[in-house]
């Protein structure tokens, strides 16, 4: 079977189907990009943070560290100095600010790989109807080489479906996995500074849904 074949025997639902990969190939490359350029602190850089911050050089280490990480431990420490009375919320603030430009198309990821397959059913369902209508005007005296070509027809554009879900599925999973991480490096951080700046940080978040994403509702950053 040739790439033309499947387009001429899926119809309308395989052109959608098409239009739903090439939708979600452009923000998997567009996230994937943005994850790699974006920076990351180094592997001890929570330990090096520690030092700083018993030494007294905190502000000069805080400058050095890149990523949202870093962006989020500026936040912190100017609102400090400008006399912030209160730098959870400014924590939680810069921190759901950051979560939400890394998880930027991720509802449109989910969406295409749910209903990529529900979408190849109903081709499915719409073929195999079209075939049982051919039986029954033929007053059920259909040749099986014939049946079988319209029920594999019907088939196909199931088939199509759960190709595109799957690997959409696959890789949201783990582009949500490294926000679930960066959001844990993002809390530990910020959890390091505001308690040396002496800050009560008992009304942070206090549940095991501290990095709640978009796809659950709420944003939460430390």
């Amino acid at each position: 079977m040739i790439v033309a074949d499947i387009f001429d025997k899926g119809g309308i639902i395989v052109w959608i189907l098409t239009g739903y990969s090439l939708l979600a190939l452009t923000i998997l490359f567009e996230r994937l990009l943005r994850y790699s350029l974006m920076g990351r602190p180094g592997r001890r850089a929570e330990q090096q943070l520690q030092t700083a911050l018993r030494e007294g050089k905190a502000e000069a280490f805080i400058q050095t560290i890149r990523g949202p990480e870093g962006r989020l431990l500026q936040g912190i420490y100017q609102a400090w100095q400008e006399g912030g009375a209160d730098l959870n919320r400014v924590a939680v603030r810069i921190g759901s600010f950051e979560l939400n430009k890394m998880e930027k198309g991720f509802r449109t990821l989910g969406f295409l790989g749910n209903t990529a397959p529900l979408l190849g059913l109903l081709g499915t369902i719409i073929g195999m109807i079209k075939a049982f209508m051919v039986i029954e005007q033929a007053g059920g005296q259909v040749d099986a080489q014939a049946l079988a070509g319209g029920i594999w027809e019907a088939m196909l554009t199931t088939g199509v479906g759960l190709a595109v879900a799957i690997p959409v599925l696959l890789l949201l999973h783990l582009l949500e996995s490294a926000s679930d991480r960066r959001a844990q490096n993002m809390r530990n951080f910020a959890s390091l500074l505001l308690e040396h700046l002496g800050k009560n940080t008992t009304d942070t978040c206090t549940t095991d849904t501290d990095a709640v994403h978009h796809r659950d509702g709420v944003v939460h950053a430390v």
